[in-house]
């Protein structure tokens, strides 16, 4: 990186960045400074390559992929950059001549309040992968004040605080001023004929600015550098002087702090009509200002808006950014004069879609009149494809009847998902198995009209930070045994197989997990006082609480493990630590109480120094990357048991395997795809497959009956009832039994007895340290097939058309 250095030590950059930012010499510096003044460091690095890269990209006219996604879960900046620009040593010797550690350093960024779940992650991965392997790429999402917020568990229930990052994160944001761009809302359009041509103007509308701010991702032992673009909204209004003089401060402020809602926080709750008109004006304000600004870039480089196909490609990760559709007819048409005609087809040879669930409260759907409001030309856009749509199947032979699901708008309402299908050259999901079910189940329609406009595209992961970087000690080990080429092509680490047999290095696996076990035992010491045991077995559920991933199941289980020690101290049972990681939508109270429920049992347990011994339970409060980077490496078994059929992927399944950690789950999303990869012997599946699911619904699933007919799932209903920590949980067994308008709407009655089966046999298996260090090796030394890597090379040839830069 020597070229990008200015000919100066890493050193004497950070002693520059010092004086530049803070007027302080390296030796009055605080920990802070020196944070914010390496980061300095490792962003005009990432700037002078990204000018280079341009460049490049310019140069031989390079097609590139804009990547629009409500959020981007990117974790801290300055460890990642560091290891893929290949500086690690460099600034592990510099930093030592102030008394300090890198490490020291990486603990003073906060994690980057700009997602939270899986959708996030995948979107940052990419990210990564992209620059990795030099592909020309920019991602586009909204700079969040607060995040989505930050988790505190207050006598087991969650309350939400908010997430203030921006003071120890915004040094990875460089805003981009002179590329500001303004959004119109409300208002209303007026319609008239001008030469004999239809044209429409906007009147009486709200304008907001788009301020972007430039997050810089560096690829691993590469030339690109991805930039995440991140728009601010701010009020284009004059200061109202006069009023705030009179002392009126509500009204002068008004407008300022009606703009300023647009960015503040990631999905505000959205159970009101306010809540639900943000959600609109955010995904209209991503959808806009990008457009605006990947139109603007591509007229400055190659002049003709018609060959925007040619050198951009548009992606829609899930249907947050879906808007981007109607905008980019909009500039088409009302600032270029194109045709609807020749505009449709520029905008269908150019965005391409990736669903990511099956769950209908997640596809999502807008009250007419709320668009018709908030962004009446888009409305009129959206009417006009809609009517398309419909002319074109009419003419395919299709009845009304056949065909009313897949309208954009029907029953008073905008549905996003048919709007994304409908106008993308490619719909993709994201496993094999999910990438199946959206043909025949929710774009069964579609399917049968452009059978050829769907594929799959299976999920993958930036290995090298969730292995290379998180898990120090094999990385060491795979170094010594297979090389380092598997850190370029992750398919090399099947290479590893050959020691299937070899004691040494299967010893070896089991101490690298038990040190890591006990360095995450630290951590969560450190963090929040809890105390654990790492010569226990960490089994592993960490991802968003929802009713379909069966954190609940989980929950049922271990209240089946607590009734078995209640009634027998004295039972052998192998020492188990159950860890929970997990944040609830804040007005999704089931989820919330499924949160309690695991708290009160951990609550319960520790008041039990005998039965703690041998079943502990942990919920890890607030986790983000930077525990997960913790968590992971440690973890014996991954916990992946959602319902079949309902989750579309995961990748923290991939996190977990690549790290050594033995799947128990569901035969649901890429697990699907982690079996057949590992075999049957290596993972541990239980439960119904999702046809079984389809044809339990349609016999109509009745949880009563399983209560009534099954001792064991009634002893532990019953226990519910009871309740821990001097808390009742009769609401969830009601809900359970009773709800409406479905008891158990996700099944943990029906798998209890198989899961419980599986719990066994995987505790049987655990026994034989051997046998599960072979587990262990196998799932390591398989999980290349996983890399993000791999992800984006098949988007790139069969979906985006684009090629590497060199």
């Amino acid at each position: 990186m020597t070229e990008y250095m200015k000919n100066l030590s890493i050193k004497d950059s950070i002693e520059e960045s010092l004086t530049m930012l803070f007027g302080v010499q390296a030796s009055d510096a605080s920990l802070d400074q020196l944070y914010k003044a390496s980061a300095t460091v490792v962003n005009n690095i990432l700037r002078r390559k990204r000018k280079v890269f341009n460049g490049k990209v310019k140069e031989t006219k390079g097609k590139r992929v804009y990547y629009l996604s409500i959020e981007f879960l990117m974790g801290r900046s300055l460890k990642n950059n560091i290891y893929n620009l290949g500086l690690v040593k460099e600034f592990e010797k510099a930093i030592a001549n102030y008394g300090c550690t890198l490490e020291d350093l990486y603990e003073k960024e906060p994690d980057a309040g700009l997602g939270n779940g899986g959708l996030g992650r995948l979107g940052a991965c990419y990210l990564d992968a992209l620059a990795s392997q030099d592909y020309p790429a920019m991602g586009f999402s909204l700079r969040y004040e607060y995040g989505l917020f930050k988790q505190k568990i207050v006598d087991g229930w969650q309350t939400e605080l908010p997430d203030v990052w921006l003071p120890g994160g915004e040094v990875w944001l460089l805003m981009r001023g002179d590329k500001t761009l303004t959004v119109k809302f409300n208002g209303n359009v007026e319609e008239k004929v001008v030469d004999g041509k239809t044209v429409y103007e906007h009147k009486n509308y709200q304008e907001i600015e788009a301020v972007p701010y430039d997050m810089m991702v560096s690829g691993a032992n590469s030339n690109a550098i991805s930039v995440l673009r991140l728009w601010r909204s701010r009020n284009i209004r004059n200061f109202d002087l006069n009023l705030f003089s009179q002392g009126d401060y509500l009204q002068a402020m008004r407008d300022y702090n009606d703009a300023d809602l647009i960015t503040k926080i990631l999905y505000p709750s959205d159970d009101h009509y306010e809540g639900k008109a943000l959600r609109i004006k955010q995904q209209y304000f991503l959808a806009s200002a990008s457009i605006q600004n990947i139109i603007k870039d591509h007229i400055r480089y190659y002049g003709d808006v018609r060959s925007l196909p040619k050198y951009a490609a548009i992606h829609i990760n899930d249907t947050h950014p879906a808007l981007c559709i109607p905008e980019l007819m909009r500039i088409l048409m009302d600032d270029y004069d194109l045709s609807f005609d020749e505009s449709w087809d520029i905008v269908k040879k150019t965005v391409a879609y990736t669903n990511h669930t099956v769950l209908a409260e997640a596809l999502e759907k807008w009250s007419e009149d709320l668009i018709q409001k908030i962004i009446p030309r888009i409305y009129i856009i959206i009417k006009q494809i809609n009517k398309r749509f419909i002319d074109e199947v009419k003419c395919n032979g299709l009845e009304e009847e056949e065909f009313k699901d897949l309208t954009i708008i029907g029953n008073n309402q905008v549905r996003m998902a048919n709007l994304s299908v409908i106008a993308s050259h490619t719909v993709n999901g994201v496993s094999a198995l999910h990438s199946e079910i959206i043909k025949h189940s929710i774009f069964k329609g579609y399917y049968k009209l452009t059978p050829e406009k769907f594929t799959n595209v299976t999920n993958g992961i930036a290995y090298r930070r969730w292995l290379c970087q998180s898990n120090p000690a094999l990385v060491e080990l795979l170094n010594e045994k297979i090389g380092s080429d598997y850190q370029k092509d992750a398919s090399k680490l099947v290479d590893l197989l050959k020691y299937y047999d070899d004691d040494e290095v299967l010893e070896r696996i089991e101490k690298i997990k038990y040190n890591n076990k006990c360095e995450f035992a630290k951590h969560l010491y450190k963090k929040t006082g809890i105390t654990i045991d790492p010569k226990t077995r960490f089994d592993v559920q960490v991802k968003r609480l929802h009713e379909y991933k069966r954190q609940l199941l989980n929950a049922l289980k271990i209240v089946s493990l607590f009734i078995d020690l209640e009634e027998n101290p004295n039972l052998d049972m192998t020492p188990q630590t159950f860890i929970f990681g997990a944040k609830a939508a804040p007005t999704y109270y089931v989820a919330k109480d499924i949160i309690k429920l695991i708290c009160s049992i951990s609550s319960e347990i520790a008041k039990r120094p005998a039965m703690q011994e041998k079943l502990n339970v942990v919920f890890v409060e607030d986790y983000n990357v930077t525990t997960a980077e913790t968590l992971i490496p440690a973890s014996e078994v991954s916990e992946q048991i959602s319902l079949a059929g309902k989750e579309a992927s995961g990748t923290g399944n991939m996190k977990f395997m690549i790290n050594g950690a033995v799947t128990f789950g569901t035969l649901d999303g890429a697990n699907v795809e982690i079996s057949e990869s590992v075999g049957e012997e290596n993972i541990f599946i239980f439960g119904m497959k999702a046809e079984e699911v389809r044809d339990l619904w349609v016999r109509s699933y009745n949880s009563c009956a399983f209560y009534d007919g099954n001792p064991r799932i009634k002893r532990v209903l019953d226990r519910l009832d009871l309740g821990f920590n001097n808390q009742s949980f009769s609401n969830i067994k009601n809900y359970l039994l009773n709800s409406y308008p479905m008891p158990d709407p996700y099944m943990c009655l029906a798998d209890f007895d198989d899961y419980m089966r599986v719990h066994y046999l995987m505790d049987e298996a655990y026994k034989n340290k051997k046998k599960w260090n072979q587990m262990s090796l196998v799932n390591i030394a398989k999980a290349g097939v996983f890399s993000a890597d791999r992800s984006i090379r098949e988007y790139a040839e069969r979906i985006w058309n684009i090629k590497t830069i060199k």
